[in-house]
C-alpha cells in the first residue's frame, strides 16, 4: 500500500485499513476523512492530532483490538493481517519460558482485574522478560495514569502499524 493508494481509496476502505492500525473507530474514522496526505510525515502528523483528541472510551475501544501478551485471540475480531501484526510484535513470547508465560497471563490477569483492561505494550524489540518487568512495574500505578501510559503505548503501536501498512 503506498501512500497515494491509501489516499485514493473509497472512505469505508481507507477506514478499514486504518482500523488496522488502531481499533478506535473514532480515530480511524477521522484519519480517512483527513486525507489526502501529502506525505508520510503528514499522515504521522495526523496520527498523532487525532490520537490526541481521544476520549477514554476511545482508548479502551483500541486497547480491545489487541491480545493479551501471550495470547492470540483479542476481544474485538481482527483481520488476519492484525493477526499476523500482533504475532510479529509478540514474537519474543514464542521462545519465552513457561515460567515467564505462566507469570506474564498471572500479571495480566492482576492488571485487568486492577485497570479493567488489558496490559496494553508496544512488544517489538522486547523480550518476554522485559514484557513481564514492564508490567509489574505498571501496576504500580493509579489507574488515571496508567490509562495515559498504556494510551501512550498504543501510540507507538499504531506508529508501528502504519508503517507496515505503507511497507506491505
Amino acid at each position: 500500500m503506498t501512500l497515494e493508494r491509501l489516499n485514493e481509496l473509497p472512505a469505508p476502505d481507507a477506514r478499514a485499513e486504518f482500523l488496522k492500525c488502531c481499533g478506535a473507530n473514532a480515530w480511524a474514522t477521522a484519519m480517512a476523512s483527513g486525507r489526502p496526505f501529502a506525505t508520510e510525515e503528514e499522515l504521522f502528523a495526523k496520527a498523532d492530532d487525532v490520537s490526541a483528541s481521544l476520549t477514554d472510551e476511545d482508548w479502551l475501544e483500541a486497547f480491545r483490538a489487541h491480545p493479551k501478551i501471550g495470547e492470540k485471540k483479542a476481544v474485538t475480531t481482527q483481520s488476519q493481517q492484525e493477526k499476523r501484526w500482533s504475532s510479529q510484535e509478540q514474537t519474543a513470547m514464542q521462545t519465552a519460558s513457561a515460567d515467564t508465560v505462566a507469570r506474564l497471563a498471572e500479571g495480566n490477569h492482576e492488571y485487568e482485574k486492577r485497570f479493567g483492561f488489558i496490559f496494553i505494550v508496544c512488544a517489538s524489540g522486547k523480550t518476554s522478560d522485559e514484557m513481564l518487568s514492564m508490567l509489574n512495574n505498571r501496576l504500580q500505578n493509579d489507574p488515571e495514569t496508567e490509562l495515559t501510559v498504556a494510551a501512550q503505548e498504543q501510540k507507538k503501536i499504531t506508529h508501528l502499524r502504519l508503517e507496515k501498512l505503507l511497507n506491505q
